[in-house]
């Protein structure tokens, strides 16, 4: 094997590994992600998915629920806020299970007086 293509084959994955850790070093500083040595160790161990389980963590110091246009602002009867895509905001409700379990009742109440009374006449 030459020397040219050993060097090309172990220099470049080498040189973008310790290139990576170095980001890392110098961002964690910088976004405040303390200690910066153990996202630095991580990254350095972990070739490429230490970098990667970095950035996801990192993109989860800037989250603001303000600026989320998804976030949800509807709630429900119990308190709870749930999403609503801005393509489904028109779209009528399912009824839950308690609300099909009164509305059956109340027909079924509704049909018996109206036997009853044709019962009677």
């Amino acid at each position: 094997m030459s020397r040219l293509l050993l060097a090309a084959i172990i220099g470049i994955p080498l040189a973008w590994h310790l290139a990576l850790t170095a980001f890392t070093y110098y961002d964690a500083g910088r976004v405040g992600l303390e200690p910066r040595m153990k996202w630095t160790a991580i990254t350095f161990l972990v070739p490429l998915f230490g970098f990667f389980i970095y950035l996801f963590e990192r993109s989860e110091l800037f989250y603001d629920p303000d600026e989320d246009p998804y976030r949800g602002d509807e709630e429900d009867e119990s308190g709870t806020v749930f999403e609503i895509h801005p393509s489904r905001a028109d779209d009528t409700r399912l009824a839950s299970q308690t609300d099909e379990d009164d509305r059956t009742r109340g027909e079924t109440d509704d049909d018996a007086d109206e036997e009853l009374h044709d019962w009677e006449e």
